[in-house]
C-alpha cells in the first residue's frame, strides 16, 4: 500500500493524516502543542505580553509534528517505506525572525525575553500602525499591488509584522537574518538546504507578502518610503526560492526521517496555507466553488477563469490555490474563536448544548442583533481596528439568544463576501463547507444556507486541509499527473451532506441582513 502524509498546522495543534491514493483515510492523529498560543507571558516569564500579541513557540511544531507522525504510522500499520510524499499546510500569517541557518532568533539568550523575536500567530494584531502606514503609502504613490489585494493589506500580513519589530525592537530586526512563513520554516526544516535556497511557497508569498509572479514583492523604493531602514527587507532578509504548492521542494533529511519515523529522501511538498489546503481536500477542481474552511476564523476560497480587482477582496493570485485559475480569498477573522469567547463569557461549558437551544430560537434571535468583528473585519474592510457588536438586548434574553444573533451575523459576513464577488463580475456558483465547524455542529451550515439562500454541501472528511496537504505530497511525489487527477481520485467522495436552504425564512433573513450591513455601517464609522 502506498499512502501520502498530510500535516495540518492549527492554531493550537497539528495534524497527521495518512491516506492512500484512492482517498481512503488510514489514519489520523493530532497532537496539541505544549505551549499552545502564547498570549499573556513568555515561557518563564511574568511579565505581561501588550494587548493583542499572539505568539508560538517554535520548537512546538517540529516536536508535535513527529509525535503526531509516529502514532499515525503504528495506527495506520504502515511502514516508513510505504510512505510516498508528505505535504504541509500552515496558519498564515504565521511568521518568524531566524539566523542565517535557521535558528529562531527566540531560541537565542540574548533574544529569548524579546516577545518581538518570537513568531507571530496569525491572530496577532500587534502592528496596526505600521498596517497604517504601508497602507497610506501605498495609496500615495499608486503602487499597483494593492489591486490585487481588494485596495487596503491586512493587519495580520507579512511586511507589517516585520516593519513593526523594526520599530518597538530595532535590535532583533538588526540581529534577523532571515524573515519567512512558518509554513516555509517547517519545510526547510525537513529538506534542509543553506538560506539561499529556502522554498519559499507561493501562496503564502502571494496572499500574506504582496508577491506576485510578474512583479515580485514590493520595490526597493516603496519600502524606502515607507521606512528608510526597510528599503533593502527582500534583498538582505528574504532569501530562498518561490515554489508552487504540490512542487517538490526537496526530500527528507536524514536527521528529520529518524525524528519522524519516516524515509530519508521523501519528497516533500513545498507549504500551502491552511485554509488553501481545504480546496483541493473538498474536491472542488472547478470553478465558482466557494469552498468555506470554517474554524477558529474562517477563510473562503474560490477558484475561477476570470481574473478581476475587487475592492474589500483579501487577495487574487493566478495559479495562487490551483494551477489554471485565478484563486481568491476572502476571510472571516473571528468565527470559531468567537463563538467560543461567547460561551466563556456566558459562562457555559457546553457549546453544543448552547446551540440547541439557540436553534430552538426563531430567525433573528427575538431581536438581538449583532456585528461579528470581534477581531477585527478581515473581509471586506481589511480593518483589524474595529469592534463587534450586540444591539437589541433586554432583560429577557438569554445567552442562546446572544449565540444565535452571533452565528446570524457570521452568516451574513459570508452573504456580504458572496455579493461583493459576484457584483466584482466574479460569479459564485456553489458552496461547500469543510473545516471543524461544519462537523462539530450541523446547525451552524444550516443557518449559513438559510442566510445565503442556498445549498451547502458539507464535505464528508473532517480533515479537509490535511486532506489537501497529503494530496500535494502525492502531487510533489510525482504520484498524479496534474492536481485535478489527484483531487479526483483522493478527494471526491460519495455521502456528502447537502444543507437546503428553509424557504420559509428567505424574507426575514433578506431583512435581517440588510439591518446587519447598517449596524455594520454605524460601527465602522464610528471607529
Amino acid at each position: 500500500m502506498k499512502a501520502a502524509l498530510g500535516l495540518d498546522f492549527g492554531t493550537e495543534s497539528v495534524r497527521a493524516v495518512l491516506v492512500d491514493l484512492r482517498g481512503r483515510e488510514l489514519a489520523s492523529v493530532a497532537a496539541r502543542y505544549p505551549h499552545g498560543q502564547i498570549v499573556d507571558a513568555l515561557p518563564g516569564s511574568k511579565r505581561p505580553l501588550p494587548p493583542h500579541y499572539a505568539l508560538q513557540h517554535p520548537l512546538d511544531w517540529p516536536g508535535a509534528a513527529a509525535r503526531a507522525v509516529r502514532a499515525a504510522l503504528r495506527q495506520a500499520g504502515l511502514g516508513a517505506a510505504e510512505v510516498v510524499g508528505i505535504g504541509v499546510d500552515f496558519t498564515s500569517c504565521t511568521m518568524l525572525p531566524t539566523t542565517r541557518d535557521g535558528t529562531p532568533l527566540c531560541l537565542l539568550d540574548e533574544f529569548a525575553a524579546e516577545p518581538l523575536a518570537w513568531p507571530k500567530l496569525w491572530k496577532h494584531h500587534g502592528a496596526q500602525r505600521q498596517t497604517d502606514r504601508i497602507n497610506a503609502v501605498a495609496r500615495r504613490r499608486g503602487e499597483k499591488f494593492l489591486a490585487r489585494y481588494g485596495g487596503a493589506i491586512g493587519l495580520e500580513w507579512f511586511f507589517p509584522k516585520m516593519m513593526e519589530t523594526l520599530e518597538l525592537a530595532p535590535r532583533a530586526y538588526a540581529a534577523a537574518e532571515v524573515w519567512l512563513e512558518a509554513g516555509d520554516w517547517f519545510v526547510w526544516q525537513l529538506v534542509g538546504g543553506p538560506a539561499e535556497t529556502l522554498p519559499r511557497s507561493t501562496c503564502q508569498a502571494g496572499y500574506k507578502g504582496l508577491w506576485s509572479a510578474a512583479d515580485g514583492y514590493p520595490s526597493e523604493a516603496f519600502l524606502r518610503a515607507v521606512h528608510p531602514k526597510f528599503a533593502r527587507v527582500v534583498q538582505d532578509k528574504m532569501p530562498g526560492r518561490l515554489l508552487a504548492p504540490g512542487v517538490a521542494a526537496g526530500g527528507l533529511v536524514p536527521a528529520m526521517a529518524k525524528r519522524f519515523g519516516l524515509r530519508a529522501g521523501t519528497p516533500v511538498s513545498t507549504a500551502v496555507i491552511d485554509a488553501h489546503a481545504g480546496v483541493p481536500g473538498a474536491g472542488a477542481a472547478e470553478p465558482g466553488t466557494l469552498v468555506m474552511v470554517m474554524g477558529t476564523s474562517s477563510c473562503h476560497m474560490l477558484n475561477s477563469r476570470v481574473g478581476r480587482s475587487v475592492p474589500g477582496i483579501a487577495g487574487v493570485v493566478r495559479d495562487g490555490i490551483l494551477p489554471g485559475f485565478f484563486g481568491y480569498e476572502t476571510g472571516q477573522a473571528a468565527v470559531g474563536d468567537a463563538f467560543d469567547w461567547l460561551r466563556k463569557l456566558t459562562g457555559r461549558r457546553d457549546l453544543a448544548a448552547l446551540g440547541r437551544e439557540a436553534a430552538a430560537l426563531p430567525p433573528g434571535a427575538d431581536g438581538v442583533r449583532c456585528v461579528d468583528w470581534f477581531n477585527g473585519c478581515r473581509t471586506p474592510l481589511m480593518d483589524g481596528a474595529l469592534k463587534g457588536a450586540f444591539a437589541g438586548l433586554g432583560l429577557h434574553h438569554r445567552p442562546a439568544h446572544l449565540y444565535r444573533a452571533l452565528l446570524e451575523a457570521s452568516a451574513c459576513g459570508v452573504r456580504w463576501i458572496v455579493e461583493l464577488l459576484c457584483d466584482g463580475g466574479v460569479p459564485v456558483k456553489r458552496f461547500i463547507a469543510t473545516g471543524g465547524l461544519p462537523h462539530h455542529d450541523p446547525f451552524i451550515v444550516q443557518v449559513y444556507a438559510d442566510v445565503l439562500g442556498e445549498p451547502i454541501t458539507v464535505h464528508p472528511s473532517k480533515q479537509g486541509p490535511a486532506l489537501g496537504a497529503a494530496i500535494l505530497g502525492a502531487l510533489a511525489a510525482g504520484a498524479f499527473t496534474s492536481p485535478a487527477d489527484a483531487i479526483r481520485a483522493m478527494a471526491v467522495r460519495p455521502g456528502a451532506a447537502v444543507f437546503e436552504p428553509n424557504r420559509a425564512h428567505r424574507a426575514r433573513y433578506r431583512a435581517l441582513y440588510a439591518e446587519y450591513r447598517r449596524l455594520g455601517d454605524f460601527l465602522a464609522a464610528r471607529k
